[in-house]
This record gives C-alpha cells, structure tokens and sequence, in this order.
C-alpha cells in the first residue's frame, strides 16, 4: 500500500490519547477507537507511522498492533488470556531442571532460583522445582493467587505479559517483564538457558539463530509496550 497521508499528530481528550493522519483519527483493525492510556505510547505509535517511506510496510507497527491487540481483542477475551497464561505457569521452564549430577544443573539453579525466588517473594507463592520432565503441581494457593494477580492486569499490560509469557514459555518470565526495572535481555537469556547450553556443546545453527533473534526483539517490545503504557 502506498503511502496515503503526510501529517502525523498525536492528540488528548478525555477518552485517551490518539493519532491523526491529515488529522482524521484512527481506527483500530477491529473499526473501534484507537485511544491509548499513555501519551508516550500514542508517540511511539505516531513515529510508526512517520517512519513509513512510500510504501507502508505492516510489519513496521508493532506498537499499533500490540494497541490494537489490547483494545479488539483482550477486553473479549480476557478469561481465556488468563487461563491460557495460567497454564505457563502450571509447567513453567524455569522449574524443570535437568538431574543434579549434570553441569546443566548447577547452571540452571545460578541464573534460575534468584529469578524465581524474587517472583514468590513478590507475588506471595510458591513454586515446585522438578529435576525430569515429570510434571509437578504447585499448591492449589498458587494457581489462585496468579490468577487473581492477572486479573488485576489492564488490558494492555496483559497483552504484554501474554506475548512475553509466550516467547519465554514461563509465567515467571512473562510477570517479572512487567516489573518497572525489567532487563529484558538477562531475562530472555534466562528463559534461554537451555537453547545456549545446546549451542554450546553442539555448536550454533545459523538459522536457528536468526529465529531467536527474531523472537528476542519482540520479546523487548513487548517489555517496551508495557512501559509505554504505564506511561
């Protein structure tokens, strides 16, 4: 699609913020109002769109699809985001380890236990760690207290945590993203752990390493929306 507009503005009222191409206002994909909680994050947005060349690349609106995400999409189904979220945590990564006489082990509990320990202390539960693939429930107070963790998220923080949770294939990762102090690189490492422990006793696959790269960078956008939206 060519580029059909020249001038970008973000505006205020009551609603929200939002952003006007030749001063007509935006509509999400879904046809609704495109009205944001955060004026930082209507910016970001609005540079997406300044930073279109003549022809609009749809790949380049990751704010405005994570925005039109939270806005069709989670206020609709939002029970079935949390149940979906809950169940990474039911089998979260960071609690299966390998067996405790492998190296593999030892490495995992340095980088993994501190991340967990803080997310119990923060969030008040506790988590079973399990050397194997055998799954191990947590208590029942844990599943409950997530959930009514989740269930507190705004729309667009949860579509953050799912999207986090879901690259990392761990709720502890997805939740400790939103923390205000987030490094999400040593996060994404940490939910990793396992795929650079391969790479180095077997040594790196060039295309594999593309797809985390790929997958990274929408880890930190997803980090960076939140922020966004928090203001």
């Amino acid at each position: 699609m060519k580029r059909f507009y020249r001038e970008v503005a973000v505006h205020s009222d009551a609603e929200g913020h939002f952003i006007t191409l030749d001063g007509r206002a935006i509509k999400t994909q879904g046809g609704r109002p495109q009205r944001v909680p955060a004026r930082a994050l209507a910016e970001a947005m609005a540079t997406e769109w300044e930073m279109q060349s003549d022809v609009v690349d749809p790949a380049h609106f990751v704010y405005r699809d994570m925005a039109d995400y939270a806005i069709d999409v989670v206020p609709e189904e939002r029970a079935a985001i949390i149940a979906k979220l809950l169940r990474y945590g039911e089998t979260d990564t960071l609690c299966y380890r390998a067996d405790p006489d492998e190296p593999l082990w030892h490495r995992q509990r340095t980088v993994w236990d501190p991340l967990v320990e803080a997310y119990e202390a923060r969030e008040g539960v506790k988590l079973e760690r399990v050397s194997g693939v055998v799954a191990r429930p947590h208590p029942r107070a844990t599943g409950e207290r997530l959930e009514a963790r989740l269930a507190t998220l705004d729309d667009f923080a949860l579509a953050a945590a799912e999207q986090a949770t879901a690259l990392a294939a761990s709720l502890c990762i997805g939740l400790s993203a939103l923390e205000p102090e987030a490094d999400g690189e040593m996060l994404w490492d940490a939910a990793n752990l396992e795929e650079d422990w391969q790479v180095e006793q077997w040594g790196e696959d060039e295309e594999a390493s593309a797809r985390r790269a790929r997958r990274l960078e929408s880890f930190l956008k997803s980090i960076a929306f939140a922020r966004l939206a928090r203001g």
